[in-house]
This record gives structure tokens, C-alpha cells and sequence, in this order.
């Protein structure tokens, strides 16, 4: 080996960049249940409460209109990954990559050392070693306590910590909570210990998905076979298992046949036969050829590159393309979208129906014709603290007269989360109509507000006032 090769400096690792993420998503998504502003979480769906929360800003349920926004935003911002990176979601995101490197990488390898070396993933431990036995053990045990731990972690983003822990004090009042965070728990187990990689092999079904999305551009690792030597023929089965081999057929071939690449693959693939749905882009390969031929002052002959780039070799990848742009385009059009239906989010929530009666005419003791119009005002208090509510009746501008409220005569306390009725009765004693032949249906706007919070606090809400023809006030 010459001194310039000896003196390659080698890039830092893809897996302890990887580490450094899974290590951010983690205690992020383990803290974020925990901060509150003003009573209020960056993101929690309440069945239980029937509260959305999100951006530190409480919804009602009967706001849920923001979800498809999120759900869209979700799947646009994968497959817009997927279009970019491959499948850079499943080595770097998702938590079945994570929990099985905690597993694996961490509690069987580092922490028991029941597997020799995190750069073999193919070779199981020998399990007909006592030794290696308990060292399972201790691992699932090890792992059955975080399984419960990412379980009740999921369910806090839907039961709110400070419910949690009160509800699980409970247990027999709150069965459906216990048997989910047991449930998940035992799935998780039984994922991350038995089934394995095979989830992301079999069950998982966006490694189908993906194989639609890609196109030349895309990103993935990629065995450049210009430098290394074709080791599968055209119909995927494998010629050489030795370099000089190789090298008699292709005698610049650089591939070593140590097979690094192929012993570090968590799914058990070997990457120099080209693209295959079990890929979850980790780029464990990538590391493990940058380490062999740098040895030799070589660069690695698995990349993380396109097709149009390495194999096709027309040219730079381009990553601003049409479809990119055109997803980030979605992307940015549904943001502003839930950003502007949800800064008009009400404060307060209001119903109005009318009784089945259309009106009522009396006289008064004075001689005066009363008419009267009943209402079913349904209102929640969305707040987190106990308010009193009252309303203005407003007329049109046309109408000449005015209308008072009977029922309720003064403010009303609504206690948070709780739908409160009140009867709602609208008096006039003013001609609001002559029409001799039918009665009137006058348009009102009812203005709903918050003691005290007049300015915030306020919706708006359509209904009408029915008054009677004519003949049936001069009857009075």
C-alpha cells in the first residue's frame, strides 16, 4: 500500500450519522407529550376529550377538518422522500429501523455482546450456548421494558400524559387504554425480537409502493458496476464468489468479493445485484466498501447515487426536477391551506335550531302584540376554564323595529368541553311585516361572545325570526 493511500482520510460513517438522528427522533418524540403552552400540546388527537391539538392550539372534533390536511401532508411529504431518496424513510425514520437497531445494535451487540459485531448482521448468535442463552433472555427482558415504554409513548400523543398515568392508576376503569398499551407492547415484542427485517420485507407494503416512485434521478445505494465487475449476470444469479475470478473475465474490476456489503445488510440483501425492494437505503453497505477500498486508496464502489449517475453515467443527478418541484409545490399549498382554516378557528362552539313552533302571538295588558320565537341554542366552551356566555340579536338594516331577548335574561356559565342547551326566546313588539297573505321569515345574525373576552371570544351564526301575516295581528 503506498503512503498516499495510507493517507486517505475517510468520510464520517452513514451509521453514525444515522445513530446521532434515530438518538434526536427519540427524545423528541419522548419529550414533545410532555410540553404544554397554555394547556395545550403540539399535537394530541382526544377521543377521550374530543379535543385536537396541534401547534399548541386546542380544535374541537367538530374542527377535524385539519386532519386530512395532516394525513395528506404526511404521504405527499413520504412519497416526495421516496421520489427523492428512495427509501430513505425506512432506514432513517421509521421506528421499526429504530427499534431494531436499539435491539440489535445496542442491547445484543454493546450492551451483552451476545453478537460479535455490529458489521455482521447475517451471522446469529449460537444459541445452543448456555451463555448465549441467558444473554437472550436478558435482552427480550430488556426490551419488553422499552416495548411498554415506545407503547404508552405512542399513546400519549392521543391520552396526554397527566391523564395517562391517572387513567393507568385506575385500570379497571379504563380497560381500553390498558389493553391497547398491552397490545402494542406485545406486537413490538414479538416485531422487533421474532419477525425481524421480514416486516420490512413482507409486511410492510410501501417497499411496493416505492418501485412506482422511482425514477433515474433517485438516490439509493448503488453498486457502480463500471468499477467494481458485474458479479450477477443479467438474469440476477451470482458468477464470481472470488476476485481473481473476476478479474479474468473483467480485468479492471475492482470488487474485492470480501462481501462486506453483504454480511452488513440488515435485510440481508446483497446490494452488487442491484435494485430490490428489500433496500431501506441505510447505506450500511455504503459504509462498509468505504472502509475495504480505502484500504486500497480507492473510493467505495457502493454509493449513495442514481441510476442516471452511476450506471447510466449521463451525467450529475439532478434533484430539482419537475415532479420534485411539484410535490414541494403540494406540500407548500396544503401548509399554507391548514395554516389559514386554522387561524380562523372559533373560540367558541354555537348551534341554532328553532323549536317546531313557529311563533307565538300575544297581547299585552297595554294593548301592545307581542310575537315570539323560540330557539335551541346548543353552545361548548372550548376554553380551558369555566366562562359565561351571553349573545346579541341583530336585524337587518332594512327591517325597521328591534328584537329583545326574553329567555335567558342574563349571562350563562358553560364549563369547558361540556355542550351546554339553553331555550332562546326572540320578542318583538314592533310591525315587522305587513304581508297579508303569508308570514315573514326575517334573516337575524346572532352574536354569541364570552363575558369579559368580547374581542376573541365571538362567532357569528345565521337564523331567522318568523313573524305572522297580517290578519293574525289584527286578530290580537
Amino acid at each position: 500500500m503506498s503512503d498516499s493511500s495510507s493517507s486517505i482520510k475517510l468520510p464520517t460513517p452513514w451509521r453514525y450519522k444515522r445513530y446521532f438522528f434515530f438518538a434526536f427522533l427519540t427524545v423528541t418524540a419522548l419529550v414533545l407529550p410532555w410540553i404544554q403552552i397554555d394547556g395545550s400540546h403540539f399535537f394530541l388527537l382526544s377521543f377521550d376529550k374530543l379535543k385536537l391539538h396541534l401547534g399548541f392550539v386546542q380544535f374541537d372534533m367538530q374542527e377535524l377538518y385539519l386532519m386530512p390536511f395532516l394525513l395528506m401532508m404526511l404521504f405527499l411529504g413520504i412519497f416526495g422522500m421516496t421520489v427523492v431518496g428512495g427509501r430513505v424513510f425506512c432506514g432513517w425514520i421509521c421506528p421499526q429501523t429504530i427499534f431494531r437497531v436499539i435491539y440489535r445494535d445496542l442491547i445484543e451487540t454493546k450492551l451483552l455482546g451476545l453478537r460479535k459485531r455490529i458489521k455482521n448482521k447475517q451471522q446469529e448468535p449460537d444459541m445452543s450456548i448456555m451463555q448465549n442463552k441467558i444473554k437472550k433472555a436478558v435482552a427480550i427482558l430488556i426490551w419488553v421494558a422499552l416495548s411498554f415504554l415506545a407503547s404508552a409513548n405512542l399513546l400519549w400523543f392521543f391520552v396526554p400524559p397527566e391523564d395517562f398515568f391517572v387513567y393507568l392508576a385506575n385500570p379497571s376503569e379504563h380497560m381500553i387504554l390498558v389493553g391497547t398499551l398491552v397490545v402494542s407492547a406485545l406486537f413490538l415484542i414479538y416485531d422487533v425480537v421474532f419477525l425481524q427485517e421480514d416486516y420490512c420485507i413482507y409486511v410492510c407494503p410501501y417497499s411496493r409502493v416505492q418501485s412506482v416512485l422511482y425514477d433515474e434521478h433517485t438516490v439509493m445505494a448503488l453498486y457502480n458496476t463500471h468499477r467494481g465487475g458485474h458479479i450477477y449476470d443479467e438474469h440476477k444469479e451470482k458468477q464470481f464468489t472470488k476476485q481473481k475470478d473476476l478479474q479474468e473475465v473483467e480485468p479492471h474490476a475492482e470488487c474485492t468479493a470480501c462481501e462486506s456489503c453483504v454480511t452488513v445488510c440488515p435485510t440481508h440483501i446483497d446490494i452488487r445485484k442491484g435494485l430490490q425492494l428489500e433496500c431501506i437505503n441505510c447505506l450500511e453497505c455504503v459504509d462498509a466498501c468505504t472502509v475495504v477500498m480505502g484500504k486500497l486508496g480507492k473510493p467505495s464502489l457502493v454509493t449513495w447515487s442514481s441510476n442516471y449517475e452511476i450506471i447510466d453515467e449521463k451525467g450529475k443527478t439532478k434533484y430539482f426536477r419537475t415532479k420534485v418541484i411539484a410535490y414541494g409545490i403540494l406540500l407548500v399549498a396544503l401548509a399554507i391551506g391548514m395554516v389559514m382554516m386554522g387561524s380562523n378557528k372559533e373560540h367558541m362552539l354555537l348551534n341554532i335550531n328553532k323549536e317546531n313552533r313557529m311563533y307565538s302571538v300575544s297581547k299585552t295588558s297595554d294593548g301592545r302584540v307581542a310575537v315570539e320565537n323560540a330557539y335551541v341554542f346548543l353552545i361548548q366552551n372550548t376554553q380551558n376554564e369555566k366562562m359565561d356566555f351571553y349573545f346579541d340579536v341583530i336585524l337587518p338594516q332594512d327591517v325597521k323595529g328591534k328584537l329583545e331577548i326574553v329567555k335567558p335574561t342574563e349571562p350563562f356559565d358553560v364549563t369547558p368541553g361540556v355542550k351546554k342547551k339553553k331555550i332562546v326566546v326572540l320578542r318583538t313588539y314592533d310591525r315587522l311585516s305587513n304581508d297579508e297573505r303569508h308570514d315573514t321569515t326575517i334573516p337575524i345574525t346572532i352574536r354569541a361572545y364570552a363575558i369579559g373576552h368580547e374581542d376573541k371570544i365571538v362567532v357569528f351564526r345565521e337564523a331567522t325570526f318568523t313573524y305572522p301575516r297580517a290578519d293574525l295581528i289584527q286578530e290580537k
